[in-house]
């Protein structure tokens, strides 16, 4: 949303993780970026394909992503659209909701029909999403002792000296902040009050989207809620920068696919619209990810590589 480019976060499991570094491996999901919606479906051709060596990854035959892209949405049944009420409420700017909701007001008829829907447990959604991910990335980046691999610092004594200047200097003051997080979440006094009840939080939000699945093709939001800051402006608000994340974390915690598209700009800022679909679901989520492209008018915004 930020670069004007469009993104794509598959069904978990559609993409293979194996050789990723792990930080969140129940949430984290590799994905194309591209300047265009056709240019994520070639790309997802060709990055979506089971995997023997990734325990997640999904069995089975792929669609052909760029052949559901091209073709138009076949108008036989309406396309129905839901737009999350919760998504566009607080924390959203005035200035992002509008943009929007302008976009949906020119995608809206011919087929397309456009309603509010209601997922109450998404107000919870960010803190269970930094519980879970913080806890993970704790245990996962354990590894990362400067013995079997990675970074070692250059220094000598036993192993308690060299563990701990490694990890000193090998990890920034974010990934420090979030591993000391994690530990204290999963740790024996604290596990049932906050790791065992984010993940109480994630099975309310999962069915929060397969009910609305049951009504809606594809759910909408903003992809940011606010519009573009200058680099390192908020790298002193850890809170600020967590924020950021309260329109796509759902979809993270969900295991669903997410697309972000440009949606217009505002004081020559960009702004994306995010669309979700259910999982498996990236075919017509492309497919209807290109018409909104095409109504909208803005693709290829960024010069090729």
């Amino acid at each position: 949303a930020f670069t004007a480019t469009v993104g794509l976060k598959p069904t978990y499991g559609l993409v293979s993780r194996y050789g990723l570094i792990a930080y969140a491996n129940s949430l984290e999901q590799i994905g194309p970026m591209a300047r265009n919606v056709t240019d994520i479906a070639l790309l997802l051709n060709v990055i979506s394909r089971y995997d023997e060596n990734d325990g997640t990854s999904i069995p089975g035959k792929r669609p052909d992503y760029v052949y559901s892209a091209i073709n138009p949405y076949d108008f036989k049944e309406h396309l129905k659209v839901g737009i999350v009420s919760e998504m566009f409420s607080e924390g959203v700017s005035e200035d992002v909701k509008k943009s929007v909701l302008r976009v949906l007001d020119k995608v809206s008829g011919e087929g397309v029909e456009i309603d509010e829907i209601s997922l109450p447990s998404l107000k919870y959604a960010l803190p269970a999403y930094y519980i879970i991910a913080m806890s993970e990335a704790s245990s996962n980046l354990a590894r990362y002792d400067g013995v079997r691999y990675g970074f070692r610092a250059n220094t000598d004594g036993d192993w308690n000296k060299v563990y701990m200047e490694t990890r000193a200097e090998g990890f920034g003051l974010e990934v420090k902040r979030r591993i000391i997080m994690g530990t204290f979440a999963l740790s024996a006094g604290y596990f049932d009050q906050y790791y065992l009840r984010a993940l109480k939080v994630r099975t309310l939000i999962l069915n929060d989207f397969r009910r609305a699945f049951k009504r809606f093709h594809i759910l909408v939001s903003p992809t940011m809620p606010i519009l573009p800051f200058r680099i390192g402006e908020k790298i002193k608000d850890p809170l600020a920068m967590y924020m950021c994340d309260i329109e796509t974390v759902p979809a993270n915690l969900a295991g669903i696919p997410a697309i972000s598209i440009p949606a217009g700009f505002v004081n020559n800022l960009p702004v994306g619209l995010q669309l979700m679909s259910r999982p498996l679901s990236e075919d017509l989520l492309l497919k209807v990810s290109k018409m909104f492209e095409d109504k909208i008018g803005l693709k290829d915004l960024i010069a090729p590589l």
